[in-house]
C-alpha cells in the first residue's frame, strides 16, 4: 500500500526516524544508514533507533529493544524497507513480526535483492504496511548507500575551495589557504565520513597532501572508526616515493594505466585508459568490490572535470571564499561542455555560512543523472 495521503503525525514520526538515520553517517558502510520509531498502541512513542555501526544492532532491533513489550499492536515507522535475510544480524521483518507491531510505515523499498522482500513478509503475516512516506527525504539521507545499491559503484561528492570569482589557486600556483580554518575543519568532519579520498597526481604533486581525515570518527564505544581508503589517479606512474599520501597513516591505492609499473609504497590499481586519463567508472568499480560505498573527491579541476564529463559525481560541496583573484587556475577544467545547452546544471541543497565563507551543497538534476543509465 502505497502512502499517499501524508498524515501530519505521521510525517512527524517519520522526520524523525531520518534524524535518527542520519547519526549513523560514516559508521555504517557497506551498510546503509537507517532510522526507525516504534510507537505503543496508544500512539506514544516506545521506542527509537538507528543503525550504529556495520555489524551493529539493526534500527528496527535497538527500537524494539527500547520499546519492549509496549511494542505489541503499535507502530513502527522505518527509513529503509526492513530486510529479510540473515546476515552478521537476523532478518528485522521477523523481529518486527515478534515484537507484535500492527503497522509498519516505510519511506523506502530496499532495491537489492537479498534484502528486499520484508515489507511482502510482514503483510503475509497480517501487518498493515505503507510505503512511500517522506521518500525524497529519506533517499536523500542515504543517498550514498542507495546510489551503491543502485548504480553498483560509490557515491561520489566532488569538494573544492575557490574565490568569488572561481579561482582554485592564484596565478603563481599557491593555493594555502584560500578558505577558513573554519572551513577546513568541515572539510576534515566530510573527508572522515567518506570510505576513500581520491585526488589526482597533479594535486600530490603541487600540493604533497596527506588526504586523511583529522579526526578519525570514531564509534560508540570509543574505539577508532573505519580510515578513509586514499586513492590517487595517476595514469603514468608519477607519484613520487616520497610523497606524503603514501605513509602510513591510512590505506592507499595507485590508480595507473593498463601497462605503468612502479614501485611505490602503496597498491597499484592497474585500470584502462579512456582518453588522457584513466576509466574513471572501472575505477569505481573496483572501489565498490572493496566494499567503498562513498568517495570524497579532492582532485584538481582536470580530474574534477573528467568524473562530470563521465556522469559519475552525485553531489558538490563547495567551500567559496569572500576573496577575488582574477587570474590562477579554475577551480573545474575540461567537463565535456561545448555549449551551454549541454551544461551541467544542479540543484541547490544547502547554502550555509561557515566562518567567513560560503559553504554550498548542490546536486545533479535529474535530467543530468540519466547520462550514466
Amino acid at each position: 500500500m502505497e502512502h499517499t495521503a501524508h498524515d501530519g503525525v505521521d510525517a512527524v514520526h517519520m522526520a524523525r526516524a531520518i534524524e535518527l538515520a542520519a547519526l549513523g553517517h560514516g559508521r555504517t558502510s557497506p551498510n546503509p544508514v537507517v532510522g526507525c520509531v516504534v510507537l505503543d498502541a496508544s500512539g506514544h512513542v516506545a521506542g527509537e533507533g538507528f543503525h550504529p555501526y556495520a555489524g551493529g544492532p539493526h534500527a528496527e532491533v535497538v527500537a524494539l529493544r527500547e520499546a519492549g513489550g509496549r511494542a505489541r499492536g503499535g507502530t513502527a515507522y522505518v527509513t529503509l524497507e526492513p530486510c529479510d535475510h540473515t546476515g552478521r544480524t537476523g532478518p528485522c521483518s521477523r523481529a518486527l513480526l515478534e515484537a507484535g507491531l500492527a503497522r509498519v510505515v516505510v519511506a523506502v523499498p530496499d532495491p537489492t535483492p537479498r534484502a528486499a522482500g520484508g515489507a511482502a513478509r510482514l503483510r503475509a503475516a497480517g501487518v498493515a504496511v505503507e510505503t512511500g512516506l517522506l521518500a525524497a527525504e529519506a533517499e536523500r539521507v542515504n543517498a550514498e548507500w542507495l546510489t551503491f545499491a543502485r548504480l553498483g559503484r560509490p557515491h561520489v561528492t566532488w569538494k573544492f575551495a575557490a574565490t568569488l570569482d572561481g579561482r582554485s589557486a592564484a596565478a603563481d600556483g599557491t593555493s594555502q589557504w584560500i578558505t577558513s580554518p573554519e572551513a577546513r575543519a568541515d572539510v576534515h568532519r566530510m573527508r572522515a565520513r567518506s570510505d576513500a579520498i581520491v585526488a589526482g597526481v597533479g594535486t600530490v604533486l603541487a600540493d604533497d597532501p596527506r588526504l586523511t581525515a583529522r579526526p578519525t570518527v570514531r564509534a560508540d564505544d570509543g574505539s577508532p572508526g573505519r580510515i578513509p581508503l586514499r586513492v590517487v589517479v595517476d595514469p603514468s606512474g608519477r607519484t613520487p616515493p616520497g610523497a606524503r599520501v603514501l605513509d602510513d597513516e591510512a590505506p592507499t591505492l595507485v590508480a595507473v594505466a593498463e601497462g605503468v609499473t612502479t614501485p611505490r609504497g602503496a597498491g597499484l590499481l592497474p585500470l584502462p585508459r579512456h582518453g588522457a586519463g584513466l576509466d574513471l567508472r572501472a575505477l569505481l568499480k573496483e572501489l565498490a568490490a572493496r566494499d567503498v560505498v562513498s568517495v570524497f573527491l579532492e582532485g584538481g579541476p582536470t580530474l574534477a572535470g573528467a568524473f562530470l564529463a563521465q556522469g559519475l559525481t552525485d553531489r558538490v560541496v563547495a567551500y567559496v571564499a569572500p576573496a577575488l583573484l582574477g587570474a590562477g587556475a579554475p577551480a573545474l577544467g575540461e567537463a565535456g561542455v561545448a555549449t551551454i545547452a549541454r551544461a551541467h546544471r544542479m540543484s541547490f541543497d544547502e547554502i550555509s555560512r561557515i566562518g567567513p565563507d560560503l559553504k554550498i551543497v548542490a546536486r545533479p538534476q535529474l535530467a543530468e543523472n540519466s547520462r550514466e543509465k
